[in-house]
Formats: structure tokens, sequence, C-alpha cells
């Protein structure tokens, strides 16, 4: 994706916007729009947002359990699923 192909004034999205929708759900890259020179919004299709939150979500997993880890909040499998067994009665 080339950047400058996707960078368009507000004024574009202004008069445009059926083709501004079009172009991104189809292309499933987003479109940068701008004001008075400044980037100040991006132009998303709802199946690349939805995976994007998915994929923050995931990484925001991870650097809980990392955070977790580094603070010695950790057990050891045996503990764990010693404590499930007699849980299930097991």
């Amino acid at each position: 994706m080339n950047i400058k192909e996707v960078i368009r004034p507000i004024t574009y999205l202004k008069t445009n916007a059926a083709d501004v929708l079009n172009t991104v759900s189809q292309s499933h890259s987003p479109m940068i729009i701008t004001h008075n020179g400044e980037a100040k919004m991006v132009v998303q299709d709802i199946d690349s947002y939805t995976k994007l939150n998915e994929s923050l979500t995931m990484l925001k997993l991870v650097a809980m359990s990392k955070e977790q880890i580094e603070q010695g909040k950790v057990r050891d499998t045996e503990t764990v699923f010693s404590k499930i067994d007699k849980k299930l009665g097991i």
C-alpha cells in the first residue's frame, strides 16, 4: 500500500462519500483523511476494523500475562490441575 495513494482531503470525503465507501470496502485498505494538510482521521472497512480490534485484544492479554509473570503471579501446572481435580471431585 502506497500511503500517498490513500491520503485524501476532507473535501474529497464530502463530495465522494459513496466512492470512499466502495473503495475502502473493496480494497480493505484504510483511507487517511486530512484537514488543513494534517492527517485527522482514518476511514476503514468494518471487517478490517474488527480484525484489528481482535488483534489488539490478544496483544493486551499477552501484555497482561507478561506483567503477571514478571510479578511472580504464576502457578505451576501441577498445582493448577490439582485444584481443578479437587473441585471436580476426582
